[in-house]
């Protein structure tokens, strides 16, 4: 299994995005070996950004991408690596970040648990504090 990160469900959907082509082969490689899925997390971002909302989940399984919730056992891993992530904001920048976890914290801790690779375009962050994922990028 893949595990799609939301900016490839954004892609995908944007024929004129510069990452179209990559993030539909992704799609398209996963769909066709061993299964490519999105997180409940994912499917949120991408209803928020969607004209029609209540259809998004159904248009992603249309793709052959299943939608599956995040699991129990991700959060102790999102919890310890946003904690990383916000000491190091402050030490960088000295701005406090968020007091809850960011979206790809959730989907990143995700793919770790489960040991599959994550297909992104933001490979800095997940590089930084998931360094056990295997990522596909552009």
């Amino acid at each position: 299994m893949m595990l799609l990160d939301t900016n490839v469900l954004i892609y995908a959907s944007d024929a004129k995005s510069s990452h179209c082509r990559w993030a539909r082969r992704m799609i398209a490689e996963g769909v066709s070996g061993a299964g490519a899925a999105v997180n409940a997390v994912s499917l949120a971002e991408v209803c928020v950004g969607d004209a029609e909302p209540q259809t998004v989940a159904d248009r992603i399984r249309s793709w052959g991408v299943v939608v599956l919730d995040v699991p129990a056992a991700a959060s102790e891993v999102c919890a310890r690596a946003y904690l990383s992530y916000r000491v190091r904001r402050k030490a960088d920048s000295g701005k406090d970040a968020p007091a809850l976890p960011l979206p790809d914290f959730f989907i990143g801790a995700h793919a770790q648990i489960m040991g599959w690779p994550l297909a992104t375009a933001d490979e800095s962050r997940f590089k930084t504090y998931f360094p056990a994922v295997p990522l596909r990028t552009p």
